[in-house]
């Protein structure tokens, strides 16, 4: 069966879409783009607007979006459109949609990454893809969720674990916490691993060890995306909060995707998908994201046998919703 389907990973800053043909059980893309989210009032919006390229019959449609999915409607956390199967449906002449939460599309995807697009930051003992799987995302916000292995098949569960409470880990985390709660009242992961979370630990370093700022970086986070900058200048040794900053951003990242490889049993391997990750590399490959990953007592051992792998592919989003597109064919 030969067909074209629709597919989008949609983000609170990007919203990726890619057009696919499907023949015999294989995926080709056709023509892909990333829209900026906030330019747009809607999903229907953005579909159309890539849609008008060509006249493509589509056959079916899926759509990874942030927050759960509640009787087809996404209650999404960082994007501020009201997504409806129903109404995507009808704005795209009657093709079936689905939605799914995108850490679910992203667990998908990351099955059919090939060699080259993952980095190994541990080689599991446990064998790959014959198990459980976990899956963390830090990007605009912090996604989780697992790939649960039944029958010699994968089933993806969204969750929405990035706003679970946070756990400091140690006597800093702890004043970090404190810092936090006073600012947001409830403290969820997601404040400390995402973007914004990435400049939250930065602005309470700052505070809590009273150094000064440059002028120079005053000036760049001032007129530029400033966890960016925090993390450029931290890769770039260029200022010492900035780079305890990131060393704080990932031993707690580290610490969370370790919960989360206990919570799930992830003895098939755990996934770090989503923007953030690719862009602090050297930063997790140093060593100390897997200690904060190990370290948790009496489970010490066994987590040092799964593997844990960075998907390097910015597309395992979009991916994994052309993947269960196909599948409502």
């Amino acid at each position: 069966m030969t067909a074209v389907i629709l597919a989008g990973d949609v983000g609170g800053t990007k919203s990726h879409l890619g057009l696919f043909r499907v023949d015999d059980g294989t995926l080709t893309l056709l023509r892909e783009h990333r829209y900026p989210t906030t330019d747009f009032k809607s999903l229907e919006d953005v579909c159309a607007d890539f849609l008008s390229a060509g006249k493509e019959p589509i056959a079916s449609a899926c759509f990874g979006v942030p927050g759960p999915i509640i009787a087809g409607e996404a209650r999404a956390t960082n994007v501020h459109w009201r997504m409806q199967e129903a109404s995507l449906t009808r704005a795209l002449g009657g093709t079936r949609v689905r939605l799914i939460n995108d850490l679910g599309a992203a667990a998908y995807g990351v099955m059919h990454l090939a060699d080259s697009e993952v980095c190994v930051l541990q080689h599991g003992a446990f064998q790959l893809h014959q198990g459980d799987i976990a899956i963390i995302a830090a990007g605009t916000g912090l996604g989780e969720a697992a790939l649960v292995f039944e029958n010699a098949r994968y089933y993806a569960v969204a969750s929405e674990g990035g706003h679970a409470t946070f756990a400091p880990g140690d006597d800093e985390q702890i004043e970090l916490y404190r810092y936090l709660r006073v600012r947001f009242g409830h403290v969820s992961a997601e404040r400390v691993l995402s973007g914004p979370g990435l400049f939250n630990i930065y602005s309470f370093l700052r505070e809590h060890r009273r150094t000064p700022e440059p002028d120079w970086l005053t000036e760049r986070l001032a007129n530029e995306d400033a966890s960016a900058v925090v993390s450029e200048v931290a890769l770039a040794r260029r200022d010492a909060e900035c780079v305890h900053a990131l060393e704080m951003f990932v031993d707690i990242y580290g610490g969370e995707a370790g919960n989360l490889a206990l919570k799930v049993l992830a003895l098939g391997g755990v996934y770090l998908s989503g923007g953030i990750a690719p862009k602090i590399l050297p930063a997790l490959t140093d060593g100390r994201f897997m200690r904060a990953f190990i370290d948790k007592g009496r489970l010490n051992e066994m987590l040092s046998k799964i593997e844990v792998r960075v998907a390097l592919n910015q597309a395992t989003g979009l991916i994994g919703a052309a993947w269960c597109a196909a599948a409502v064919l």
